[in-house]
């Protein structure tokens, strides 16, 4: 008995090795397949405007920013500030 499993337990250790790379390439792959590169279809000058476009250096608006002309509203916005906000940072070696 120990024999037979002697010469059973490299060939499934390989084998569950082999199903691991396996997948663990198939899902690299499909990562890489999710990135848009310079020459796919759909990533011309014109398209960087889109949803995928890189927006570096890009003014974000959030909507609730907006008011109902699509214009940045002139109201006083709500802050919310919590204790602790304005006093200094403490220090490992200060009592307080």
């Amino acid at each position: 008995m120990t024999s037979l499993l002697s010469q059973i337990l490299p060939i499934l250790y390989g084998a569950c090795f082999v199903l691991l790379l396996w997948q663990a390439f198939r899902v690299m792959g499909r990562g890489f397949a999710a990135v848009p590169r310079p020459g796919d279809p759909g990533t011309a000058a014109s398209d960087q405007d889109g949803p995928r476009g890189d927006r570096t250096g890009r003014l974000t608006i959030h909507p609730e920013l907006l008011d109902a002309d699509g214009q940045l509203t002139q109201e006083d916005l709500l802050t919310v500030r919590f204790s602790g906000d304005n006093e200094q940072p403490a220090f490992p070696a200060d009592p307080n």
